[in-house]
């Protein structure tokens, strides 16, 4: 169970720097005066090594670390796992791209608006409502 409640605070750390990260890209985009844009880049820079990329590593070693002692040899037998594990793999890419979008605006090539920031900032709400009915219910 440690290790399960472990996972979890990793969980909530990276998904809370997920749902941030993007926030900040909306105003971001929004900002025309050079103080503000530079108080989003250090902000954004901050929370992505800081908070987000910590978290994120620190659920999946967790994650790998459970998966090994208590799932492995019942991998097979467990749809709902591959599934999660698909998400899963997702959402880092989501991850990588949130570094590829900081990078954008740490080197002021964003071309994107703030409505599209909007809308990616729903992407990982549906993750996590997937990953989390998945591995509560475990329906397959």
């Amino acid at each position: 169970m440690w290790l399960k409640a472990w996972h979890l605070i990793g969980m909530v750390t990276w998904f809370a720097g997920l749902f941030y990260l993007p926030r900040l890209f909306v105003y971001h985009a929004l900002s025309d005066d050079q103080p503000s844009i530079e108080r989003f880049k250090v902000m954004e820079r901050k929370l992505y090594f800081g908070i987000t990329t910590p978290g994120a590593v620190f659920t999946l070693v967790i994650g790998l670390w459970m998966l090994y002692d208590y799932a492995w040899l019942a991998f097979g037998e467990h749809l709902w796992l591959h599934a999660k594990l698909g998400l899963l793999a997702l959402l880092v890419a989501y991850h990588v791209y949130c570094g590829k979008l900081l990078a954008d605006f740490k080197h002021d090539r964003n071309r994107r608006s703030h409505v599209w920031f909007r809308w990616f900032n729903e992407v990982p709400v549906l993750m996590l409502v997937g990953i989390v009915l998945l591995a509560v219910l475990k329906p397959v």
